[in-house]
């Protein structure tokens, strides 16, 4: 495996957007024992960002890393994201802010954060690339990158506006590696030329590579692995990819990673043919390919839990869970609003990094479970 960077050690990361919780608060004692057990296997990448778990991530790592190991011992990546800055004033006192948050004095890695059509001129107005390289000079960064959610040309042309950057990060997996909306392949293809390393969000597709299709998992059986292995070593497997990160709710899917990501080894051939066939099978069941990145749910008016209320959908049409009805009646709509309660003000699908038609989709949960036309 080629090393790109000589601080970060292995190809796995710890992906800090999906904490564990016990109720609505951030289970720290499991998050203490996941920071422990990545740590002694070996690996030191952690993904942050100030937004998530609204707001929650960034003291929940000063509380669960930071604080608890030496400096040395961990590579720590941040973003800057453009709902918490308006001009270039306010860059340098939030990134003082998210140091702060998260306990240190600098960041290994500083992302432009979900990079696309929708909001990249507004960087470039407030100068945030150069801001960020001007942090790099003074060493409150190390590496300046960009996180993207756009087609390849765009990236080709953030690309060619800023060579100096330092990674970018992708989302790539063998579900998206040929979609047209997506664009994994096109876009890695784009790092390659370009000579960028990259880093992988979304690998296992906010858990849709974990939960097959009977079908799907009958493929992924027979090679005796699990899905997750197929679906991190995928990704891991591109030769320009120097970290896969996945963001992990427990102790038992920590271990589960590490397992097969501590001794890292390629996919074989016979595994990339069923990655592929796997992706066909699941493009043939329409399953929506919403990622659980949750950015939908902070702006909505109404309180929707978007993401959940898709997972109850599919779950439901694909995989035949006749409890979605409970979890959507009795969970995720309870004391918040349901699928029918949406204004359309499209709030969620500016917000949204995978672009869904978000609105047209609550119309379908609508119809699915509450049982009513619009």
């Amino acid at each position: 495996m080629k090393k790109f960077f000589d601080d970060v050690n292995k190809n796995f990361g710890f992906g800090c957007m999906r904490l564990p919780l016990r109720g609505t608060d951030i289970d720290v004692e499991q998050v203490n024992k996941m920071v422990d057990e990545f740590i002694a296997r070996g690996f030191n990448y952690f993904d942050t960002a100030h937004g998530y778990l609204s707001e929650r991530s960034e003291p929940t790592l000063k509380q669960c890393l930071t604080s608890r190991y030496p400096r040395s011992s961990y590579v720590l990546t941040d973003k800057l994201t453009d709902f918490f800055f308006k001009s270039e004033q306010d860059i340098r006192p939030l990134l003082e802010e998210q140091l702060a948050r998260c306990g240190v004095d600098y960041f290994d890695f500083y992302l432009m954060h979900a990079q696309s059509r929708r909001n990249y001129d507004f960087f470039r107005s407030c100068r945030a690339y150069e801001t960020a390289f001007e942090l790099k000079a003074e060493g409150k960064v190390r590496h300046v990158g960009i996180s993207f959610h756009d087609t390849a040309d765009m990236l080709e042309r953030i690309l060619n506006d800023y060579p100096q950057l330092d990674v970018v990060q992708l989302q790539l997996n063998y579900l998206d590696w040929e979609d047209p909306a997506v664009q994994s392949r096109a876009c890695y293809e784009v790092c390659v030329r370009h000579n960028k390393p990259v880093i992988v969000m979304e690998p296992i597709k906010g858990g849709h590579l974990v939960k097959l299709p009977q079908n799907a998992a009958r493929l992924v059986d027979g090679l005796g692995i699990s899905p997750a292995n197929l679906a991190l070593r995928f990704a891991a497997s591109q030769p320009n990819v120097f970290m896969v990160l996945s963001g992990m709710s427990s102790l038992e899917q920590m271990q589960e990673n590490a397992s097969f990501m501590e001794n890292f080894q390629p996919l074989s051939e016979r595994e990339i043919v069923v990655a592929h066939a796997v992706a066909g099978l699941i493009h043939g069941e329409n399953i929506i390919p919403c990622t659980a990145c949750r950015y939908c749910v902070d702006g909505c008016p109404k309180h929707i839990s978007i993401p959940d209320l898709f997972a109850c959908l599919n779950s439901k049409r694909h995989f035949g869970d006749w409890n979605a009805d409970f979890y959507y009646n009795n969970v995720h709509t309870k004391n918040r609003g349901k699928a029918s309660d949406c204004i359309k003000c499209g709030k969620c699908e500016r917000a949204c990094p995978q672009g869904l038609k978000i609105r047209a989709l609550l119309e379908d949960v609508v119809k699915e479970f509450e049982r009513k036309s619009i």
